[in-house]
């Protein structure tokens, strides 16, 4: 069963995307991960994101490796954990601009569609354009989304809780750069998926949203028999 969850920054994809894997025993693959992977890959050769030839060519090459349970998912890029070097506020924005080459996406959907297809029993994958590019023909996708301040308040919070000096303006301002961004790409926008299941977590909490997730997944098997 191959599960997409797509929307933008700060509506809770990771966290219900590692929660439901857990719950149905299939893989977690977090693709914003990967591209903040290759993101640092970039920097770390010293290359300029215009540089896109040397881009495409650093993605193409890099090893990166999801390792262990969708909650304690470790990320491995040649070798190197770098599970927390890819969880900065810098490698976040780096992610967002790599993300919009062309020539890296195709890359990444290849890799991505790979992964998935492997999966013993499954996947859960999410991302931006999961539903609509990487697999169109997911079993069940959905599109989770949530106002603004509301994805602002949650992504402050949890900065404040690891630590990071960020205020709720800076948060709010990132996420509207970051949504801007990701729906005006030429390549894969941020979309919903016509038979996406769309969800607004803006007032729900992540126990109310889960449990929507899965009666929508247990329907879709009862219907396919």
């Amino acid at each position: 069963m191959i599960i997409a969850i797509d929307g933008p920054s700060g509506a809770g994809k990771s966290t219900l995307g590692k929660m439901l894997a857990k719950k149905l025993g299939l893989l977690y693959l977090d693709t914003g991960a990967m591209y903040r992977a290759v993101a640092l890959a970039v920097k770390r050769a010293g290359v300029g994101f215009d540089e896109i030839e040397r881009v495409a060519e650093i993605a193409e090459n890099a090893k990166i490796e999801l390792v262990g349970e969708p909650d304690a998912l470790k990320i491995f890029l040649d070798g190197d954990d770098v599970s927390v070097d890819i969880r900065t506020l810098e490698a976040a924005q780096a992610a967002s601009i790599v993300s919009t080459i062309s020539e890296v996406r195709r890359i990444m959907v290849e890799h991505q569609r790979a992964i998935g297809l492997a999966a013993p029993k499954g996947c859960v994958l999410e991302g931006r354009d999961i539903g609509s590019v990487v697999f169109p023909n997911a079993d069940i996708k959905f599109f989770l989304t949530a106002k603004p301040e509301a994805r602002a308040k949650r992504r402050h919070t949890e900065d404040q809780l690891k630590g990071r000096l960020t205020t709720y303006e800076q948060t709010l301002a990132e996420i509207n750069e970051r949504d801007q961004r990701d729906v005006s790409r030429e390549d894969s926008p941020l979309t919903i998926a016509e038979d996406a299941v769309v969800i607004d977590t803006s007032e729900l909490d992540l126990t109310e949203v889960f449990d929507q997730i899965l009666a929508k997944i247990s329907e879709h098997r009862t219907a396919a028999g």
